[in-house]
């Protein structure tokens, strides 16, 4: 039976509040000091919770691992729940995001693995490519700062905008200094990106937001971007000093293990890529 705590939105609003409480506190009561129970892992629901999932169900056992599945909706409670200690690890997060959460939060999250990558892309339920976009067209991207500026740069990249040379991982839409079609820019919460779909001209939609609102990346995206070199590889984290817990040694081997990169080819057909 699969063991998957679905969190609520009072519970969300809660695990959000606790970062206040426990940034400047001690981590000795942290309960991912205690490797004796499950392996308590927090995950967005599409793909991260999937493939731990098929961890789980597949693959947990005969390596001797008991592992719990939490799915959050949002990117914020996982880092603070991981930060004190609510849960052992997360898998949802690339290393600009997490850089840019913990220089803001003062957390004090880690990578131990990268697991896969889900490209970005524009998306439209309006127009059927990127250049029949109208001049004045409204862009929906995500308000967090990390995904703003990832979602500015794969309009960059693609021609669409320019953005001023140098422009790093906040940037906004005031450093765009090329914008021949005078596009308007709607920031929102990266969750809401695809149900803005009927509202807005184009939206910049994460993958796994994408995935959820049943789009293809690999074919619903006017634009997507590269998986070369790329920077946003997902990977799963812990609280530093949560690396040496043999429970997440085991997990992290299994996520990188041929029989998970054989279910995320088979299972997203491109739209998730494995990084490993």
């Amino acid at each position: 039976m699969r063991n998957t705590a679905k969190i609520t939105t009072a519970v969300l609003a809660a695990g959000a509040l606790t970062l206040g409480l426990t940034a400047c506190g001690s981590s000795d009561s942290d309960s991912s000091s205690d490797t004796s129970g499950p392996l308590v892992v927090a995950a967005s629901p599409v793909p991260h919770a999937e493939i731990l999932t098929y961890v789980k169900d597949n693959l947990a056992k005969d390596a001797g691992l008991d592992l719990e599945v939490r799915e959050f909706t949002d990117y914020v409670t996982p880092n603070t729940a991981t930060e004190d200690g609510s849960v052992d690890a997360n898998y949802f997060q690339n290393q600009p995001y997490l850089d840019d959460f913990n220089k803001k939060n003062g957390t004090h999250i880690v990578p131990v693995v990268t697991v896969h990558l889900e490209p970005l892309g524009l998306y439209s339920s309006k127009v059927k490519s990127a250049d029949d976009l109208k001049s004045g067209a409204t862009i929906a991207v995500p308000n967090d700062s990390v995904n703003e500026a990832r979602a500015l740069k794969l309009l960059d990249a693609n021609g669409i905008i320019t953005l001023k040379d140098g422009v790093g991982n906040e940037a906004t839409p005031a450093d765009i200094v090329k914008n021949p079609k005078n596009l308007k820019f709607k920031e929102l919460e990266a969750a809401q990106t695809p149900r803005s779909l009927n509202d807005v001209d184009a939206a910049v939609i994460n993958g796994n937001y994408a995935i959820e609102a049943d789009l293809k990346p690999a074919e619903d995206a006017l634009v997507l971007e590269s998986a070369d070199d790329n920077p946003y590889g997902n990977f799963l984290a812990v609280k530093e000093g949560g690396e040496d817990d043999p429970r997440v040694k085991k997990l992290a081997k299994l996520l990188t293990s041929p029989e998970v990169k054989k279910f995320i080819e088979d299972k997203y057909a491109g739209s998730v890529i494995a990084s490993f």
